[in-house]
């Protein structure tokens, strides 16, 4: 087990990278696809468990089942915890995007559903796992931990991970690396939530007056809502999706809308929440009354400086595999603050090089699949010697 050998083979396997991505992008996995993200899961399996690793499958009964690649590690020096890598198999898009868009590559790029976010990170992270097997070992316990909830806050996912994470050593989250070739080494904290407002029908036209608009009480609290933006201090408000109504010619008796909340203060979270809560609870048109629920929540990702060693040593990595890696701060969220408050060395943003993500327009540089497998590979064969 060797920085050159498994460097060398990496380098061997970018058709075969290409191949299992094509496998996957053309699998819907939307994040209420349960089928499809356990299909996904189903095409890693099967090529991690052709190159010998063992596979645990750990059942969710709504979302993505969540499975657990391990290689055992050399017991050396400080390899006591695992070091984990981490992605997520499902996407934003709906069922049939696959069949629309299926996976194509133009001018170098790669395009598909989720080809960026974060299909390319899971297969890097196949290939790391089947090079550390290959080659002998990994230098400690070596985890690839697959979940199939991130993008709508990992509400089953969450306690896999942090279960994870309080046993790990370091984690590598293979988010998709930043255009300008970065990794991530900060990102908000946010919070999903969703409100129904109760209003009173009546004909619009002969009863007017009897009726209660709770579609005007959405636009108002959707103002009062937006109006908490701050973006000097990094607080975004964005009332995303909403609906309402009987039909055009009644009152409306009922609204609803969703609700994005991002910080990047984790002391700010809770006092935002508060005046969300405040927000909905008021009547802004007497009569109506609303309910307010959180969906989901991400945890900030913040840099330690257990974690900044950790940065540096993959900047290191990088730069003895062809490439530069600054590290940037990212007002999106991802499962890498769940690991970060537990307080374990966390590194995000390290899969291959891609951009516009959750759009139509989602692209992936192919050339940056073999760099960026090969610069967490000997990051984690560094790791000893760093300290970590």
């Amino acid at each position: 087990m060797s920085e050159a050998e498994i460097g060398a083979w990496l380098a061997t396997q970018r058709d075969a990278m290409v191949d299992l991505l094509r496998e996957i992008v053309n699998i819907d996995s939307g994040s209420a696809n349960k089928p499809g993200i356990d299909a996904v899961g189903a095409a890693i399996s099967r090529f991690l468990q052709g190159h010998g690793l063992a596979i645990e499958t750990l059942p969710q009964p709504r979302h993505g089942d969540c499975l657990r690649a391990t290689i055992p590690g050399q017991a050396r020096g400080n390899a006591g915890g695992a070091i984990v890598l981490m992605g997520h198999r499902d996407t934003v898009f709906p069922d049939g995007e696959a069949a629309r868009r299926p996976f194509s590559i133009r001018d170098g790029l790669a395009h598909g559903p989720g080809v960026a976010d974060m299909k390319a990170g899971l297969v890097m992270n196949c290939f790391i796992l089947a090079a550390f097997a290959r080659c002998g070992g990994a230098p400690g316990p070596l985890v690839g931990l697959f979940t199939g909830d991130e993008e709508i806050g990992s509400p089953e996912g969450r306690a896999v991970i942090e279960a994870e994470a309080r046993g790990a050593r370091v984690v590598f989250n293979a988010e998709p690396g930043r255009v300008s070739g970065n990794v991530v080494t900060g990102r908000k904290g946010g919070v999903f939530l969703s409100f129904r407002i109760t209003g009173k029908a009546a004909h619009a036209g002969g009863n007017f007056t009897a009726g209660v608009s709770a579609i005007e009480e959405l636009a108002r609290k959707v103002q009062a809502l937006h109006a908490l933006t701050d973006l000097g201090r990094g607080i975004t408000l964005n009332v995303g999706l909403v609906s309402g109504g009987q039909s055009v010619n009644t009152v409306a008796p009922w609204a609803a809308g969703e609700i994005d909340c991002r910080y990047a203060d984790p002391a700010d979270k809770d006092d935002l929440v508060a005046r969300i809560a405040a927000i909905v609870g008021r009547s802004y048109v007497p009569g109506t009354s609303a309910e307010l629920s959180v969906r989901g929540a991400f945890l900030p990702l913040t840099q330690t400086p257990a974690a900044r060693r950790l940065f540096e040593l993959y900047a290191d990595a990088a730069a003895a595999s062809g490439f530069h890696a600054g590290g940037e701060f990212t007002g999106g969220c991802a499962d890498s603050g769940f690991t970060a408050a537990i307080g374990v060395p966390t590194l995000c943003g390290v899969g291959p090089v891609g951009g516009h993500a959750h759009t139509p327009e989602e692209f992936l540089r192919l050339d940056s699949l073999v760099p960026r497998a090969q610069a967490c590979a000997r990051a984690i064969l560094r790791l000893e010697a760093a300290g970590l």
